[in-house]
């Protein structure tokens, strides 16, 4: 039998030791929590309150040769503590961008005296006043200083200018920004004319004073301005107008032939057609056509940020890679703007956003912007095809980061990465939600089409999902959960395991679309006419050439290693992302040189010969590539549905 042996002397110091650390440890917690709100107690939490008075604000944006924005805001006020807070998550960023260094000179007074401010010692965003009594408001002023190089980009030129009211505004917090109302006004440079979703009180000269309108509104409405305007109505007899405010380099920039001009309201008309709604009262795409001017490319509820180079009109035929921009952004007014996930959504603009449902925000408008481009007649059929091959062609080959990753995870990149520059983007990523939750969108099209033979599609999604409360342009949230439903309404089936499998899992399926609508993805010697285009305009910011799915390089226009592809021909050699190629088999570097060597390296033992100058150091590394050119193409499989050129037909 066994014995009951008496307990050992070290269990009960060995227990009291256990609870003396989980005591310690509590108390760390504690003392970690409090310093935690500790750093928040001095900034008020947004309450959804009206703020007393209307906000003055001024911008004279009128100084086109240093890029400087001075500011004047009249804050009505009661006597005792205020905080004042610069936007620092901006709407469409999806991360906490709001530009606080370049705000200077900041300046405070009352009743014509000087009023102390204080930054906050955690937040940098947040100013601290104490308002005297008798103080009914306080005059503000300070200066944005807008970027002067070309790393930094350029909001203002000597010819036009994009400015976001977000980084040029202080507001009170302990409100939501809805609660807030502000007056805004602005001087331009002489003669400009402007375009905004803002509706004009009145004008005198330069200046030009906007209707009164709450602060989440101002911020969702930008002003783009300009020496050489043009506006271009793309809705004529519609209930709610849509225009193209154009802005250029030149006044030969801005003239569009006819058959231009009716892709572009083909454009507005297969989008409403769509979603079977629209959720804004006017509608203003913001246009810059310019090789200078930065900062374009965000979404709004009654307008968007657009910019591509100056030659979008007079270089038509060669243009068609940044012919969805605009189409995207349109999108983005139902999808991202009135329907938003649940996390998106904050009170104010200093409260942080959770991206994690950004696959559908970005990714489906990615979808939707590509088939709303082709369904317009922006693109034909083949430069959608030729798009979508060079899309499906880095899920296939040029990703290996989903080895690790899932494609939820990506949506952290805007916080983690701000779209900065990285040395291994095919294995780190880079905000993959965008192009990696379209083909997981197309192949989602392609099941509700097989579910209810070929009935219903994701038309019906996006009509039940983002066409609700027509004529509504407040804010409906949207959950995962929600989707989930809405893609039931449709057709029934485990959607909730079908989208986790693709959206929460390492190597999601995301070429499973391809095949579903009828296509494959093949690789030959020869570039389509569209990846000709995208590799041939040097202005553009997607200018690169591309040899990731051969010998696993990028290039820029002078040979610079934008990626090396992880695991790669190129990257087994030992080839280095930053490093420039000078000589290709011991000839001066070109890119038809590049094209040349990899090509003739298929019939040839001999590997490709890469000297390569980095950090000061040339070196020879030969690169053991056989397989030749290689360049993505759809093809059709006999015999299947044809759902990839249904999905492209306009609609009636």
């Amino acid at each position: 039998m066994s014995r009951v042996l008496p307990a050992s002397p070290q269990v009960a110091p060995r227990r009291t030791f256990s609870r003396l650390a989980l005591a310690v440890a509590m108390a760390f917690a504690a003392s970690a929590a409090a310093a935690q709100d500790a750093r928040t107690a001095n900034v008020p939490p947004p309450q959804d309150t009206p703020y007393v008075g209307t906000v003055k604000l001024h911008v004279d944006a009128s100084d086109t040769a240093q890029g400087i924005f001075r500011v004047h805001e009249t804050i009505p006020v009661k006597a005792g503590e205020l905080t004042l807070l610069y936007p620092q998550w901006i709407p469409g960023d999806h991360s906490p961008t709001g530009p606080i260094s370049m705000l200077a000179g900041l300046k405070v007074s009352a009743n014509g005296k000087p009023l102390a401010w204080k930054r906050d010692k955690y937040d940098v965003y947040a100013f601290h006043l104490d308002i005297p009594q008798g103080v009914a408001a306080i005059d503000v002023e300070f200066q944005y200083l807008s970027g002067r190089t070309d790393s930094q980009g350029f909001e203002i030129t000597d010819r036009m200018m994009d400015m976001e009211w977000s980084k040029v505004a202080l507001y009170p917090a302990g409100h939501y920004s809805r609660a807030i109302t502000f007056e805004p006004s602005m001087k331009l440079a002489h003669g400009w004319q402007f375009g905004t979703a803002l509706e004009t009180a009145s004008q005198s000269g330069d200046t030009v004073t906007f209707k009164p309108v709450t602060f989440n509104n101002l911020v969702d409405s930008p002003v783009y301005a300009g020496q050489y305007f043009k506006r271009v109505d793309l809705n004529p007899g519609g209930d709610a107008p849509v225009h193209l405010d154009i802005v250029a380099d030149a006044p030969k920039y801005l003239e569009m032939t006819p058959e231009q001009l009716q892709v572009h309201r083909n454009l507005v008309t297969q989008a409403v057609k769509l979603f079977g709604s629209h959720h804004y009262d006017h509608y203003d795409f913001l246009f810059s056509l310019s090789d200078q001017l930065g900062g374009n490319g965000t979404e709004h509820h009654q307008s968007s940020e657009d910019g591509l180079g100056a030659d979008y009109f007079t270089a038509w035929k060669e243009g068609a890679p940044d012919r969805d921009l605009l189409a995207h952004e349109y999108t983005h007014s139902w999808n991202g703007k009135f329907r938003r996930p649940e996390d998106l959504w904050t009170p104010n603009f200093n409260v942080p956003m959770g991206d994690s449902l950004l696959w559908v925000y970005e990714g489906q408008t990615q979808y939707w912007g590509f088939v709303l481009t082709a369904r317009s007649g922006m693109w034909s059929a083949q430069e959608f095809r030729d798009g979508l091959a060079m899309v499906a062609a880095n899920y296939d080959r040029n990703r290996p980061g989903f080895q690790w990753r899932s494609l939820e995870d990506t949506t952290n990149d805007p916080t983690a990465a701000r779209r900065s520059s990285l040395p291994y983007r095919s294995w780190q990523m880079s905000e993959d939600y965008y192009s990696g939750g379209q083909m997981m969108w197309l192949e989602v099209d392609a099941k509700l089409r097989s579910l209810t033979q070929d009935k219903k599609s994701l038309d019906d999604f996006a009509r039940a999902f983002f066409g609700v409360d027509n004529g509504s342009y407040v804010t409906k949230t949207y959950t995962f959960d929600d989707v989930v439903v809405a893609l039931n309404g449709v057709a029934k089936y485990d959607w909730a395991s079908f989208l986790r499998d693709r959206v929460t899992k390492v190597n999601p399926p995301l070429l499973n679309g391809i095949a579903a609508t009828g296509w494959k993805l093949v690789y030959t010697d020869q570039e389509s006419d569209y990846e000709k285009a995208y590799n041939s305009r040097p202005q553009s910011p997607r200018h690169l050439y591309n040899f990731a799915w051969s010998i696993g390089l990028t290039l820029g226009d002078k040979g610079q290693i934008n990626d090396v592809r992880w695991n790669g021909p190129a990257f087994k050699a030992g080839v280095s992302t930053g490093a420039s190629i000078v000589a290709v088999n011991g000839q001066d570097f070109s890119d038809d040189l590049l094209k040349d060597a990899i090509a003739a390296a298929k019939t040839s033992k001999a590997p490709i010969q890469l000297l390569l100058k980095y950090q000061g150091v040339l070196r020879t590394i030969p690169v053991d590539y056989h397989d030749g050119l290689q360049y993505p193409h759809l093809v059709r499989v006999e015999g299947t549905p044809d759902y990839l050129s249904e999905i492209i037909a306009p609609r009636k």
